[in-house]
């Protein structure tokens, strides 16, 4: 128990980068995520099904999340899994020139520019979540994912994730 009258102040918000890489030579979806350290957050492995299925995996080997698109619907829609837990979905909505994507997983909110890979994943509020970049001039597609709060971290990569498989089916 601490003494009253001590104030504990926050003086940097607590935030971690992501280092999302597609590994290069796989017959299916595989990805490494990587800290600013470089150690090895997640692994991330396709599956063989009907549509995109991505198993998430932590450092341990244990399964901790997956993205499953839903086949047989007019636009490409995924569904978000923590764990075996439904965590939400993204479902691209129908435009003309600039991708939009409607999400249903913690009241988020994705604005920016899709053709570049440069967006920004918003709450309600309008603060920014996550803030997603592509590194250009790699051999595979590699992203650095700035999450704002490190609890947020598993969601926002499965939001990339589902973006980025979405991209690669329309090509």
């Amino acid at each position: 128990m601490e003494p009253a009258g001590i104030i504990h102040l926050k003086l940097k918000e607590d935030s971690m980068k992501l280092l999302f890489k597609q590994r290069l030579f796989s017959w299916f979806d595989s990805y490494d995520i990587y800290d600013e350290q470089g150690n090895t957050l997640y692994v991330v492995k396709g599956q063989l099904s009907w549509g995109h299925c991505l198993k998430i995996y932590d450092s341990g080997g244990r399964e901790v999340g997956t993205v499953q698109e839903r086949i047989f619907t007019m636009l490409p829609k995924f569904e978000m899994y923590l764990g075996t837990a439904y965590a939400g979905c993204i479902s691209k909505e129908f435009t003309f020139f600039k991708p939009r994507y409607n999400i249903d997983c913690n009241g988020w909110q994705v604005e920016g520019d899709f053709f570049e890979w440069d967006y920004r994943v918003l709450d309600r509020g309008a603060v920014c979540v996550a803030q997603v970049s592509k590194q250009l001039l790699n051999w595979t597609d590699t992203y650095v994912i700035d999450v704002k709060n490190p609890e947020d971290a598993l969601c926002a990569l499965m939001l990339v994730l589902a973006i980025d498989a979405e991209k690669c089916s329309r090509k």
